[in-house]
């Protein structure tokens, strides 16, 4: 379905003109820039504690024949979570209200965080991390849709890559503050039970902001459905927690690989958007019939494949690369991560700016994932040749990919926002992250089991790159609009 483009009924915010200084949506912005700081340090924290475990062969997992591949498998099944209440999170979103799934997707992940640090046996700290990624999968699609709706038309991707910029402070607090906090965690528990104190940490700020957030989101709008949606989310996350650890269990009874495991994971999400095409109703129907939207949706795939295989393995790819203690691979995959907080902002604005002067957003986001990819492949032949590759040059290598790769991401943003109509940012929003989640769910699994295999990560760090400049192929084929589709009144 193409947006239609004549200027009638515009929202108020797109269309007012600005004052100088600090204006209410930039308030939006930065509260909704804190929700991805802790739902991010949440989520990235396992990868880090995950190396940790298996450096100092602690039982959780360093006791496993397989540990780099069990590690990743349960980094795939957070993601599992994740991806499946993308669409169904958007879609409570357009009927109970956005700020509403911002702020239960915000105090669940503080919740289920908490209680990780406090549980003790492997399948029950999987379950937990299930649920962390379930309830954190609506936040994405409501937060896009938000800002899209109360931004100035000229300013909808800058407001995306200012507002994901959490995303990189949450990534960076949570990697260079892991060796501090478990550290402290050795010093409280012991060291069997040192990874415990990051998920305390962690989950309890992550309460306390979305507390704190609350009462703001309310004054935007009035008041928050909370208690419907809640309800409606639980028996969703219930469902889908009970096919992800049957499937778990199931394949681990069975003895299949890990990475075959991530890979029957994303069936369920194939047999949702199978589901959701079948009823060709409404909203959901025309969003899965919506060319661009599920063009984009594929190219996904490649961001979020690289944004999981760095972010869940990059402190172990330096370490092993460069045998370097774990605190300083911390503060070397943090170059990977900080990138974001200039590539977020960066991209977002060259977006807008090319598509004021009718150039387009569409250009800027090819060139910027084969750049990408290519320093991604450039990275890998790096350690591939290299006898002990050097820290500084592996962290140059890092940021320069990763400055390109942030950049790239509120122009694709942007552009599904400007596929559909207002009312269908949700869903489209959501459909794109379910598609695109399929990456996160199976890089970190078949990257440990590709290391555990041949010892070395350089294969599967030229398959990341490979698929990047697969995603830059893709965005040939989608029909950006040439004016942004008309919202409603």
């Amino acid at each position: 379905m193409q947006p239609q483009t004549t200027s009638a009924g515009q929202d108020r915010s797109a269309t007012d003109k600005e004052g100088r200084g600090w204006q209410p949506y930039h308030t939006l912005w930065a509260v909704l820039l804190g929700g991805w700081f802790f739902s991010y340090a949440d989520r990235s924290i396992t990868g880090p504690i995950v190396t940790w475990l298996i450096n100092n062969d602690i039982g959780l997992i360093g006791g496993s024949s397989h540990p780099h591949a069990l590690g990743g498998l349960i980094g795939s099944l957070f993601f599992a979570g994740y991806m499946l209440t993308q669409f169904p999170g958007g879609h409570l979103g357009d009927r109970f209200g956005h700020r509403t799934m911002v702020v239960v997707s915000l105090l669940w992940a503080g919740v289920t965080t908490l209680l990780t640090g406090l549980i003790t046996g492997l399948i029950v700290f999987v379950v937990l991390r299930v649920l962390t990624g379930l309830g954190e999968g609506v936040f994405y699609s409501n937060d896009r849709t938000l800002i899209a709706k109360h931004s100035p038309r000229g300013k909808v991707s800058l407001g995306m890559g200012v507002v994901i910029t959490g995303l990189s402070l949450g990534l960076t607090v949570a990697t260079i503050s892991a060796p501090y906090l478990l550290d402290w965690g050795v010093d409280t528990f012991g060291k069997e039970g040192a990874w415990r104190m990051p998920f305390l940490v962690l989950g309890g700020l992550t309460l306390c902001f979305g507390c704190g957030m609350t009462p703001y989101l309310r004054r935007l709008g009035g008041s928050l459905k909370a208690g419907g949606s809640t309800l409606r989310l639980l028996g969703i996350s219930v469902l889908f927690c009970a096919a992800i650890m049957a499937v778990y269990l199931v394949a681990d009874g069975a003895g299949m690989p890990t990475w075959s495991v991530a890979v029957v994971e994303t069936l369920l999400a194939l047999l949702l958007v199978a589901v959701i095409f079948v009823r060709r109703g409404g909203d959901a129907g025309s969003i899965v019939r919506n060319r661009d939207v599920m063009l984009l949706s594929v190219a996904g795939i490649t961001i979020l494949w690289n944004l999981w295989f760095f972010s869940f393995w990059s402190v172990s790819i330096v370490t092993d690369a460069a045998h370097s203690s774990f605190a300083q691979a911390a503060m070397v995959a943090a170059f990977n991560a900080g990138a974001g907080i200039l590539g977020f902002p960066a991209g977002g604005r060259l977006s807008d700016l090319a598509k004021a002067r009718g150039w387009g957003r569409r250009p800027m986001l090819i060139g910027s994932t084969l750049i990408q990819g290519a320093l991604v492949l450039l990275f890998g032949a790096y350690l591939h040749l290299a006898g002990k590759p050097s820290l500084v040059v592996m962290s140059v290598l890092l940021f320069t990919a990763s400055l390109f790769f942030n950049a790239l991401q509120p122009m694709a943003h942007a552009l599904v926002a400007e596929v559909v109509d207002e009312h269908q940012r949700g869903a489209a929003f959501g459909m794109y992250n379910l598609l695109a989640e399929i990456g996160a769910v199976i890089s970190p699994a078949l990257g440990g089991a590709l290391f555990d295999a041949y010892g070395t990560w350089v294969g599967a760090i030229c398959i990341d790159g490979g698929l990047m400049i697969a995603g830059a192929v893709i965005y040939l084929y989608v029909r950006e609009p040439q004016t942004v589709p008309v919202t409603a009144a």
